[in-house]
């Protein structure tokens, strides 16, 4: 079976490198290729794929939120994120996006036609360092009893990432600040805040910071709880 591939990624050297290699390999056929989010969106929409080869760190619309809306939107093309590092702050919202495969850059041709026809047969397609990082983490973390008291209590649907850049925009963070802050990206952290804007209703940060008060989520500077 020929995989019909769509490649991601905002680095022109390097979407091109992975576009020609794909080229070259035995049962992939490449069918387009984005410059960011939104445009993989719209190949997805035009050509139907059978797989996206996505990068995470893009402009206007990153990897994951791309990811999140072809898993909901177009359910029968699959994403394997293709990235640089196999870190948790991104490895994590990616498979709970929908990928269902996660390979670093500097895999090779080989692993990239198995991780491809692996999630078109339904299975994962990991590379080795994910598969330890996720086995790490399912060893090491204690198995909660329950949600959270905080994630059973946040207002509107708001997830605890979403929650936590809420309040730092209460805080008076910019950005750029709260990225560094939570060690993502500022693609990241705008599209938190679009979800978070669109979940609460809130039209702009000065009504985000308010709904914080009225929450309970943050408080004023200044004031004391005892």
């Amino acid at each position: 079976m020929t995989a019909r591939v769509v490649v991601a990624d905002d680095q022109s050297v390097v979407r091109e490198g992975i576009v020609m290699l794909l080229g070259l390999l035995p049962g992939i056929e490449v069918v387009g290729s984005a410059r960011d989010g939104e445009e993989a969106v719209a190949l997805v929409a035009e050509r139907a794929p059978d797989v996206v080869l996505m990068d995470l760190r893009m402009p206007r619309c990153d990897g994951v939120e791309a990811t999140r809306r072809i898993r909901k939107e177009y359910p029968n093309t699959q994403v394997v994120v293709l990235t640089t590092f196999a870190e948790d702050e991104s490895l994590f919202p990616a498979l709970q996006a929908g990928a269902r495969g996660y390979l670093t850059k500097d895999a090779g041709g080989d692993e990239i036609v198995r991780a491809i026809h692996a999630v078109l047969s339904g299975e994962a397609g990991f590379s080795p360092a994910v598969q330890r990082r996720l086995l790490e983490r399912v060893t090491t973390a204690p198995a909660p009893a329950g949600p959270p008291a905080a994630e059973q209590q946040l207002p509107d649907g708001l997830t605890p990432r979403e929650a936590e850049v809420l309040v730092l925009i209460a805080e008076g963070l910019s950005n750029p600040e709260i990225a560094r802050k939570l060690h993502i990206s500022q693609a990241t952290v705008k599209s938190h805040i679009n979800n978070l804007f669109a979940k609460t209703g809130v039209r702009d940060r000065a009504q985000a910071v308010r709904y914080a008060y009225v929450r309970g989520l943050a408080h004023p500077p200044g004031t004391s709880f005892t």
